[in-house]
């Protein structure tokens, strides 16, 4: 038998000790506050992580719990869109025009039926049953359009509204008391923040949703299908997974408001989508809701977006701002247009538009977007050597 040196017999009876006093203090914590040994141990073990990582943790729950939540509350207004038409019914039928044992398939039609032939997804803006989408999910006019909701009841939804300058429609459904999602200000989006997307994807799968971040701002994309293409340009970019079918959803952020309208993604790649900034749809719908229709203000010039490039071959004096230019048969002013009746000429630059400064990432096209016809605004004008301030009462788009 080998005999214990005192070393390892003093060692061994710390170790009991400590045991013993652990498991103690376990039973006493578990009379005392009727936790379980492994919830007692559970929250040592919390206690004792480094800082850093429970602070993480933290707040990874608590952005779990925000996107939770705003799924919870947004999806209620979140709608497909189908669009239906009548088709024609063909039928096969056969012929024997040479005899013998062949026959020859026909089809022939006998009369139409009423088919789903294209879907997307709309979001509702008001409680009285204004609906927003994008303007090639019901670029169809020959087509009958039906809102789904999320409780599986459905709506006629008639088209108020196309926009002819941006991919953006307004719809209408008779119902009231509808949960509708509020607007955000998409001037204060930042990339790196998180967002979320709801939408009918692959026209299946209805509310389906994917959470990601602002990839960039600003972007300008040739978005095409159905035979058709057009440029869209001060896009959101995201890594949320936009599909098919998620075209006319809400870009959501985490206080559960809209800051895009989702229209695109980039084929040929992976979480590439854009989406349409809230601004330019918020103010689709309040032109709506103001006049039934949606109108657009108009300055009257033709422009170049400066760059240094531009500045440095035509010798200008800033590298910023719309260089009013001729070009491709276009005059550089319309004739009697609110431009001519404030002054501007070919030439000037204009470097502020209602006390905005106009630049590559803030065009003029989109100072002008943010105004209504019949506004008075303030155009700030280099002209040489000189910096002029100009008024124009903006006209309405014909």
């Amino acid at each position: 038998m080998e005999t214990q040196s005192p070393k390892k017999l003093v060692a061994v009876i710390i170790v009991v000790a400590v045991a013993t006093s652990f498991v103690t203090a376990m039973i006493t914590i578990f009379a005392l506050t009727e936790e379980t040994p492994n919830q007692v141990a559970e929250r040592i073990i919390e206690k004792s992580a480094p800082a850093g990582e429970k602070e993480i943790s933290e707040r990874v729950l608590r952005q779990d719990e925000l996107v939770i939540g705003v799924v919870k509350r947004a999806s209620p207004a979140v709608v497909s869109i189908v669009a239906t038409k009548d088709v024609p019914v063909l039928e096969q039928y056969f012929v024997n025009p040479f005899g013998g044992g062949f026959s020859i398939p026909q089809y022939r039609q006998r009369g139409t039926e009423k088919r789903p032939v294209s879907s997307g997804t709309g979001f509702v803006v008001s409680a009285d049953g204004l609906i927003v989408t994008n303007r090639h999910v019901v670029s169809d006019a020959a087509a009958e359009y039906t809102a789904f909701f999320n409780d599986s009841t459905r709506a006629s939804a008639k088209v108020l509204a196309r926009d002819a300058l941006q991919d953006i429609a307004i719809l209408k459904v008779e119902r009231a008391g509808l949960a509708a999602v509020p607007f955000g200000n998409a001037d204060g989006v930042q990339i790196g923040q998180t967002v979320i997307a709801i939408g009918n994807a692959l026209g299946e799968f209805s509310n389906t949703v994917s959470v990601g971040v602002v990839s960039g701002l600003h972007r300008t994309i040739i978005a095409s299908g159905g035979g058709s293409s057009e440029e869209l340009q001060e896009l959101i970019q995201t890594d949320a997974a936009i599909n098919p079918g998620n075209s006319g959803g809400p870009l959501l952020n985490l206080r559960g408001e809209v800051i895009g309208l989702n229209v695109a993604m980039a084929s040929g790649a992976e979480n590439i989508g854009f989406a349409i900034p809230a601004n330019f749809v918020r103010r689709d719908v309040e032109s709506v809701k103001e006049s039934g229709r949606i109108v657009y203000p108009f300055l009257g010039v033709r422009y170049l977006i400066l760059t240094k490039d531009i500045q440095a071959k035509k010798q200008l004096p800033v590298s910023e701002g719309a260089y009013i230019t001729r070009g491709d048969g276009e005059t550089a002013i319309t004739k009697g247009s609110p431009a001519e009746k404030a002054g501007l000429r070919e030439g000037d630059i204009i470097i502020a538009f209602d006390g905005k400064p106009v630049s590559r990432d803030h065009p003029l096209a989109e100072r002008i977007r943010e105004r209504k016809p019949g506004d008075a605004v303030s155009i700030t004008v280099r002209r040489g050597g000189e910096t002029l301030t100009l008024t124009a009462i903006l006209a309405e788009r014909e």
